[in-house]
């Protein structure tokens, strides 16, 4: 086993507990089961949400699906002019048999085009 990082963003519906919530659950669901990876695999979770989005840490989400006993931070992405509004960022560091080459990284929704070459 490896440790490895994978990255993910999502871009939320709007700014609501709600929503924050169930677009980082779908985020990090996908993120899971593309990497054939369960709760226990990861050794931690840095969530980066845009500047617009206070109504809900993404970390709360997460430990309802499993990350009860994961470290998990939240932070505040750079406030860049024109940057895609309504986003929360991901970098998971888990323990995984696969290359870096078969890590699959996550990128929904609006998010898609922050990084074209990789999106699903």
């Amino acid at each position: 086993m490896s440790v490895r990082a994978i990255r993910g963003a999502t871009q939320v519906e709007s700014n609501t507990a709600e929503s924050i919530s169930a677009a980082t659950q779908e985020l990090i669901t996908q993120m899971l089961e593309s990497n054939e990876l369960t709760a226990n695999d990861v050794i931690s979770v840095l969530f980066t949400s845009s500047p617009d989005l206070d109504a809900a840490f993404p970390a709360a989400a997460a430990r309802t699906v499993g990350f009860e006993n994961t470290p998990l931070i939240c932070a505040v992405e750079i406030d860049v002019p024109g940057a895609l509004p309504r986003t929360v960022r991901v970098m998971a560091h888990v323990e995984s048999a696969r290359s870096k080459d078969e890590i699959t990284h996550i990128y929904l929704h609006g998010a898609k085009s922050l990084r074209r070459d990789i999106a699903q």
